[in-house]
């Protein structure tokens, strides 16, 4: 088609006034088509002349890059495109004529964040380069799968590794324990017997002193042993499989029980508990215990990053067949190197952290066949979502009055 419309135009000069109209028309119907096709790609396509301005976005990229309106062949792509580390990225590969393949960027978009992989290359045309090809890519889900993956893999090494750990480090802890409190007890015994041998007391003797020492050191290594216990304990739970016991119940009421739970921790450390229940919720299936460790570690973990105090927000909502619940901070927020790592076993950003709290409660909330997702900007909080589907005896079915319509 594009060839007979090439060799018409080269006879435009000996067609006549109904043969150039059939010309237009078709050129007009090849032109159409042509747009339909990439405005059903679901990859997104952009194309700029030697200037650099656009001349062609199809649907998926104006819906990716948030553009809103452009005059065709009068703007420089830069100028169109909202997000700031986008257009200044390709402001800087064009004018300096690079290729460019497969750069990331988040990108907000109706209030949707999307990871974005951008490609840049020129458009050759009889040799010479006529423009330049943007392609843009929505990889958000395939890097969700790949971090599942992840995950899974490292929950798998785990689990032997765990094993390991539970058999070789828990029962010598326990040993240990035991063998620091009968140290503890002789210790007693014998500044006991030194003082009434001596008839003296513990506040005007060397012995005294030097007893109250020991003792002292002894509850330092009780303490160290009890976190190596701990952190043995968090182990066990991340690999052991989980022993749920369900139980339907409003999930609004389990959260005013945390709060209540919760909120004497929460007051002294300068942080203000907003809940914002919605009405109406279904009932749903959950583990309360579970649940209840699982929640308690995301609160904590807000509360830990704001360390001036803040404002944590709890809320609820249902749609779509799910119970959705979201724990939002106006802490420090998460940077772009470790937001990608915080479900992974054995990262942690604290000191005396395991790495295993976040992965404990994405594995609580997979146990309750739901989803967990998290949004943070560094210096501007973070905003945890839980959902959790609704039995299906619970969900809200659409009736039909027989006459009126759909009620």
């Amino acid at each position: 088609m594009r060839q007979f419309i090439k060799r018409a135009i080269q006879k435009a000069d000996k067609l006549n006034p109904e043969q150039i109209q059939d010309t237009l028309t078709l050129s007009s119907n090849e032109i159409d088509r042509l747009e339909t096709v990439m405005d059903s790609l679901i990859r997104g396509i952009l194309v700029c002349d030697t200037a650099h301005k656009l001349i062609l976005a199809n649907k998926a990229a104006r819906r990716f890059l948030s553009i809103v309106h452009y005059e065709q062949a009068t703007e420089t792509i830069w100028s169109v495109i909202p997000d700031v580390k986008v257009s200044d990225f390709l402001a800087e590969t064009l004018l300096s004529s690079d290729k460019a393949e497969e750069r990331e960027f988040d990108v907000e978009g109706n209030g949707i964040l999307r990871l974005l992989s951008v490609s840049v290359m020129p458009v050759v045309q009889d040799r010479q380069v006529s423009g330049s090809l943007i392609l843009v890519d929505d990889i958000t889900d395939r890097r969700s799968r790949e971090a599942k993956l992840r995950r899974m893999e490292n929950l798998a090494s785990l689990t032997t590794l765990a094993a390991g750990i539970a058999h070789e480090i828990k029962n010598p802890l326990g040993s240990l324990s035991i063998h620091v409190q009968l140290i503890q007890k002789a210790m007693k015994a014998q500044e006991k017997l030194c003082m009434d041998i001596h008839e003296l007391t513990k506040s005007d003797c060397e012995p005294g002193r030097y007893f109250g020492a020991i003792d002292k050191y002894l509850y330092v290594v009780n303490e160290e042993i009890d976190r190596l216990n701990a952190i043995v304990v968090d182990f066990l739970f991340a690999v052991r499989p989980i022993n749920a016991d369900f139980r339907r119940g409003n999930f609004n009421d389990f959260i005013k029980e945390l709060a209540e739970f919760v909120s004497v921790e929460l007051k002294e450390a300068g942080v203000k508990c907003i809940l914002d229940l919605a009405e109406n919720l279904s009932t749903i299936d959950f583990d309360s215990g579970l649940m209840k460790q699982a929640l308690l570690n995301l609160i904590q973990n807000a509360a830990a990053a704001m360390e001036g105090g803040g404002t944590l927000t709890i809320a609820t909502e249902e749609a779509e067949g799910e119970v959705r619940i979201t724990i939002a901070d106006t802490g420090a927020g998460i940077s772009d190197e470790n937001f990608s790592k915080i479900f992974e076993p054995y990262f942690t950003t604290k000191e005396n952290g395991t790495g295993l709290g976040l992965t404990v409660v994405f594995k609580v909330i997979k146990e309750h066949q739901g989803e967990i997702s998290v949004k943070s900007r560094e210096g501007e909080g973070t905003v945890f979502t839980i959902s959790l589907p609704v039995p299906l005896t619970e969900q809200k079915l659409i009736t039909y009055d027989g006459g009126s319509g759909i009620r």
